[in-house]
């Protein structure tokens, strides 16, 4: 039982951190401001701009923001186990939408239909990997504590990363 409950505050800080970084990279832009930031524009059109750049289709941003939300999904399976499946599609859309509005609301981002579909399908392959993970432990404790291993490591890298690209100490520049 005690182990149970150290598993479950682990499980709930690292979502915590998830849901910050989540924040800071979709909300924030890691605190840059892009020329596009001015301008608002709506598209309710579903995969309208297909990504072309440089007269090439580029899938980028729409893998990016499917990956970015397949931990959502996960978090989902283990903290919200009780949902329905019908709840736990609209907790990912309705985050999606929330992300969306605020973009537009703050000025930093377009509200974007494809943005909400993917970042959506995100969270739902991220509750399909969960359930998967559970089913191959056979075990729903030591599946959490799988995914606490894997979420602590992924946490750490990614708090690194976003850290060392903040401060320009990689190659790469997001500017």
């Amino acid at each position: 039982m005690k182990n149970a409950i150290k598993t479950n505050k682990l499980t709930s800080i690292l979502f915590v951190i998830y849901l910050i970084v989540l924040f800071w990279i979709l909300l924030f832009k890691f605190g840059v401001q892009f020329s596009y930031m001015e301008r608002r524009s709506v598209n309710l059109i579903p995969f309208n701009e297909l990504f072309i750049a440089n007269g090439k289709l580029d899938l980028s941003e729409i893998i990016l923001n499917i990956v970015i939300f397949v931990p959502l999904g996960i978090y989902a399976g283990v903290l919200f186990r009780r949902w329905t499946w019908k709840n736990q599609f609209l907790f990912f859309f309705l985050t999606s939408l929330m992300f969306e509005a605020l973009q537009f609301i703050m000025r930093i981002g377009a509200f974007d239909i494809t943005d909400i579909i993917t970042n959506t399908s995100g969270g739902i392959i991220g509750l399909l990997i969960y359930e998967v993970i559970e089913r191959l432990f056979n075990n729903r404790v030591r599946a959490k504590n799988f995914i606490n291993i894997v979420a602590t490591i992924g946490t750490v890298v990614m708090v690194s990363l976003l850290i060392l690209l903040k401060l320009k100490m990689l190659p790469i520049r997001y500017q």
